[in-house]
């Protein structure tokens, strides 16, 4: 029973938190965006983003690390994000969403981040596949997007990412796999996990 509590209290102070509280409220709103219409709106992306950066410029993460660490997590999380954008494999909004974590989390925080809402996105996107019975082709569209990318490094060259729509699985709204990842990667640090 005392774990319980100890659990219970770890939980309580990660809500509490002014910057874990907002992100929370941000990343649902997205999720049920992302969910209902495909799309995570600017005004959301950029109200999160602006709130994150002026917290972190008035209550600093840490002694040494304030606003330029929380725009360090923004620039972190949109750079990793962009290839994936520019291969078409997921949308913009899905991009800003991961700058916008990156601007609550910092630099360090949001590379777990990234992290966790990979894994999610593809548990997600296995379990989307199976259930459209799908996912020879799912498999096979990893396949020629991995090689576009080894192909276009190599070569030096912008490839032709067009990928035809009798082959797409579907679309799966990333925003939730991002939502889950980073609250999954928040308490899990919370917690002592992560």
């Amino acid at each position: 029973m005392q774990e319980f509590y100890s659990l219970m209290e770890l939980l309580v102070a990660l809500i509490k938190d002014p910057r874990t509280a907002v992100l929370f409220i941000f990343l649902v709103a997205a999720s049920v965006n992302d969910y209902r219409t495909y799309k995570i709106p600017n005004w959301l992306t950029v109200s999160g983003i602006v709130f994150g950066l002026i917290y972190s410029a008035i209550v600093p993460f840490s002694r040494d690390h304030g606003f330029f660490w929380a725009l360090g997590g923004l620039v972190l999380g949109f750079l990793i994000m962009l290839p994936l954008y520019a291969l078409r494999v997921m949308g913009a909004g899905d991009v800003k969403l991961m700058a916008m974590v990156g601007a609550f989390l910092g630099v360090s925080d949001t590379l777990y981040a990234v992290i966790f809402s990979f894994i999610v996105g593809g548990i997600a996107a296995l379990v989307f596949a199976l259930y459209a019975k799908a996912l020879v082709r799912m498999l096979l569209n990893v396949k020629d997007t991995v090689q576009m990318v080894v192909i276009s490094a190599v070569g030096g060259f912008k490839p032709e990412v067009q990928i035809e729509a009798q082959k797409s699985v579907g679309k799966l709204p990333y925003g939730i796999c991002i939502s889950i990842g980073t609250m999954t990667y928040a308490v899990a640090k919370q917690l002592g996990y992560a």
